[in-house]
């Protein structure tokens, strides 16, 4: 399986290299930046072949089965279309759309294509949720509460490695996204009851950088989630289940209960790596030639309810 990851000179990117080597069979045929100097460098670090600072450079290499795109969130859809139409799988990374109607035009494109066409919800894929959710699955626990805490000091355009990004993050249809989908896909519903705050708009940035959400599922399971890019402490996302059987605390790929007792995920995956596990879930697919786990259609989900939640947004400005 050959493929282009676009964006790789950055933070997401660097850690989808990382995830691909580690899988047998896979070869990153080509790269994709923005700036020429740190692509055709990540491209000499890891002795990959080909680079370019144009994606359809990429998309039009015979090389090339599939793209992941760890690009800017503004281009996602566009991206991901493109690829496509130019016949390639794609995986594009969270959020696979800043809108709904883009998100629509991703999904319609991947029918009208048949390819493989998947959104990056590596919550879905992180052994201590894939513990949770298989306990759901089995009938030992339903939850009563989804308590998440996402928390940055990002008060300028800065990366995850402390790099300036050419655009600009959102606490709603990037970080929100991920807990979205989650509540969604632990419960096994779509929510059917949403409120929501926002915090005052940076003057520069042009974002809420606080944000407040209640989620409510048909069986009664609420979700409250805080956002926030002011908070000076602890960074990431934290998840605490309160089930009807115990009390779960995730923090990306591990989980402890609630009095911080470890849990054994040794034999959840075959890695310990949700990003690593998410990519093998899009090989895998293309491989298999079905519809993967966190598939652009069944992304769709979270981003109308993303929709909803902006609406409600704007209509309490």
């Amino acid at each position: 399986m050959r493929i282009c990851v676009a964006g790789a000179a950055g933070a997401f990117g660097t850690k989808h290299l990382d995830a691909l080597a580690a899988i047998e069979g896979v070869e990153v045929t080509s790269v994709v930046g923005h700036d020429p100097d740190s692509t055709r460098a990540v491209a000499d670090e890891r002795g990959i072949g080909h680079w370019a600072v144009d994606l359809a450079e990429s998309l039009a290499r015979p090389d090339v089965d599939g793209v992941v795109l760890a690009t800017p969130t503004q281009m996602h859809a566009e991206q991901a279309i493109q690829s496509m139409r130019a016949g390639k799988h794609v995986m594009v990374e969270i959020p696979m759309a800043d809108s709904l109607a883009d998100a629509e035009a991703v999904v319609k494109v991947q029918q009208e294509t048949g390819l493989v066409a998947m959104a990056g919800h590596t919550r879905r894929f992180n052994p201590s949720h894939q513990w949770v959710h298989k306990r759901i699955a089995a009938g030992e626990l339903n939850i009563q509460q989804m308590d998440v805490q996402t928390y940055f000091f990002r008060r300028s355009n800065l990366n995850a490695l402390g790099k300036p990004r050419s655009w600009t993050d959102h606490l709603l249809w990037h970080h929100a996204c991920h807990t979205v989908d989650l509540f969604q896909y632990q419960t096994g519903e779509l929510v059917s009851e949403v409120y929501a705050l926002q915090g005052p708009k940076h003057p520069e940035l042009g974002i809420a950088m606080d944000m407040s959400i209640c989620m409510k599922v048909p069986s009664g399971a609420i979700c409250t989630l805080s956002l926030s890019f002011n908070n000076n402490g602890p960074l990431g996302t934290f998840f605490r289940y309160i089930c009807d059987n115990g009390t779960y605390i995730a923090r990306y790929d591990d989980l402890v209960d609630g009095y911080e007792k470890p849990i054994d995920l040794s034999g959840v995956a075959v890695s310990s790596n949700g990003i690593e596990l998410q990519d093998r879930e899009f090989i895998a697919a293309i491989e298999e030639g079905r519809e993967p786990n966190a598939s652009a259609a069944q992304a769709l989900n979270a981003m109308r309810t993303l929709d909803r939640i902006e609406q409600c947004l704007e209509g309490n400005a």
